[in-house]
């Protein structure tokens, strides 16, 4: 009888490996002893410069929050000392277009962390910040231009609002499940935070020596968008496993798309992200054009955006040890709570109580902020255990996480296009914003019951895994 030998097992393919020393092959974040030896400083180095340069989109972002409210006209319709006689309307829509342009750009943005790598990206969507800034320190200094070419300018601030997706998507990748929520709530506040710095630094800024000179708004921000891209580019990575490259491509995207939570999700980061750049924006006009206080706007206004910066974090460390969706739903309680009041105040003519009313109202957010977004990561984790928990599984669906968090955040931020603007029709057909405040606390409430019917009603599938 003659013996035949067996086929010889051909090996695997290697797997395609990365020159250069800005490229990681090797990542495993829930390997604890990797994680303690290697992956947690390189994480953490990760996580500060993506954080530096997401506050800085964010601060060109909102740049236009402020410097409109020095080009509104005054209260007897003249123009006002920066040589600009916009209406409450106009200076609203020049708030809202950047908000927009940044919601649509998000998506864009996430595609890009897998095409090019995070590091790569980082100083790409960083250099290109620049074009805003210079854009908007020509045109606030020629009063005569259209408004409609004022528009097309203000839109090119929405580069900094793209910024958000990608670099959240990115970060999501360096960190172990158990830690996401703190490393994405501290990554996002970051970034949140830069809307408190402009809306404080820039008003004196521009004024400084005396007179007004609105294009150092725009100039001021130019070096520190060099320094930005500078750092990501010699100090950032990128993860093999995020990438295109490394075998991920841009399809856990629109497979994240077919999860009826990615979906649900937006709607909930409508109310908690959309509302916190929505009234990051419109705050600082609301208080000159409703109370005619541009000094307090030019003041105080930034406190709004710096509490609700600062409290984002903490949404995130609640859903940790809590669960997401709880502090979710208590978000939104005190978002309807918050608007309520600022309803009440502006019936009664009440400047204190408005003003502590959306102080409340940017704490609610903050906290609904941190928590909305570590539910997407949880949920799309507790859907890979029940789908069988095997390796290849769970890298697929934190692939589709990483993807539904851009879906999730572009969607979301269309809130910061659509609050001001419906502040501006509400005082445009009403001559108030109490049309508008009224539909938000209705708006707020209508989350919380989806919230707790999808995520915490009694035996719903996802109810019992502390999502």
């Amino acid at each position: 009888m003659t013996m035949t030998s067996p086929p010889l097992l051909q090996p695997a393919p290697p797997r395609e490996q990365h020159r250069g020393r800005h490229w990681i092959d090797d990542w495993r974040p829930e390997d604890p002893a990797f994680w303690e030896t290697t992956g947690k400083a390189v994480a953490r180095r990760n996580l500060i410069f993506s954080i530096f340069a997401e506050h800085v989109g964010f601060s060109v972002w909102m740049l236009w929050s402020i410097v409109v409210v020095q080009m509104t006209a005054g209260p007897h319709g003249g123009p006002a000392a920066s040589g600009w006689a916009l209406s409450a309307s106009q200076a609203l829509c020049l708030v809202a277009v950047p908000s927009g342009v940044g919601a649509l750009l998000r998506l864009p943005y996430t595609f890009a962390v897998p095409v090019f790598g995070g590091r790569n990206w980082t100083t790409i969507s960083a250099s290109m910040l620049l074009l805003p800034c210079l854009l908007l320190a020509w045109a606030v200094s020629h009063p005569g231009i259209p408004f409609a070419a004022l528009v097309a300018i203000a839109a090119t601030a929405g580069f900094g609002g793209g910024n958000f997706a990608s670099s959240m998507a990115n970060i999501s990748f360096f960190y172990p499940e158990q830690d996401k929520g703190w490393a994405l709530g501290l990554n996002a506040a970051g970034g949140n935070v830069g809307v408190a710095i402009v809306q404080k630094i820039i008003p004196p800024i521009v004024v400084a020596g005396g007179g007004v000179a609105l294009s150092r708004a725009g100039l001021f921000y130019v070096p520190l968008a060099v320094v930005a891209a500078v750092c990501a580019f010699v100090f950032m990575n990128n993860l093999t496993e995020a990438s295109k490259q490394g075998g991920a491509d841009v399809k856990p995207v629109w497979q994240s798309l077919r999860h009826a939570d990615t979906w649900i999700l937006s709607v909930l980061y409508i109310g908690t992200f959309g509302s916190f750049i929505g009234y990051s924006a419109a705050f600082p006009t609301l208080l000159k054009t409703v109370f005619g206080r541009g000094d307090i706007a030019l003041t105080w206004a930034f406190l709004g955006a710096g509490i609700g910066s600062v409290v984002r974090p903490l949404g995130g460390k609640l859903a940790d040890r809590i669960g997401g969706a709880r502090i979710t739903a208590a978000s939104f309680g005190m978002l309807a709570a918050g608007a309520a009041a600022a309803l009440w105040s502006v019936e009664t003519r009440n400047l204190p109580l408005f003003f502590a009313s959306f102080m409340f109202l940017f704490v609610a957010t903050g906290i609904g902020n941190g928590s909305t977004y570590r539910m997407i990561s949880r949920i799309f984790k507790v859907k890979g255990e029940l789908a069988g928990g095997g390796p290849d599984t769970m890298v697929h669906m934190r692939r589709q996480a990483a993807g539904a968090l851009g879906v999730i955040s572009s969607v979301g931020a269309f809130g910061g296009f659509v609050v001001p603007l419906a502040y501006a029709w509400s005082k445009s057909q009403f001559g108030s914003i109490e049309p508008a405040l009224r539909f938000y606390v209705a708006f707020f409430v209508a989350l919380l019951a989806v919230t707790w019917y999808c995520y915490l009603r009694r035996g719903n599938a996802l109810a019992g895994h502390g999502v």
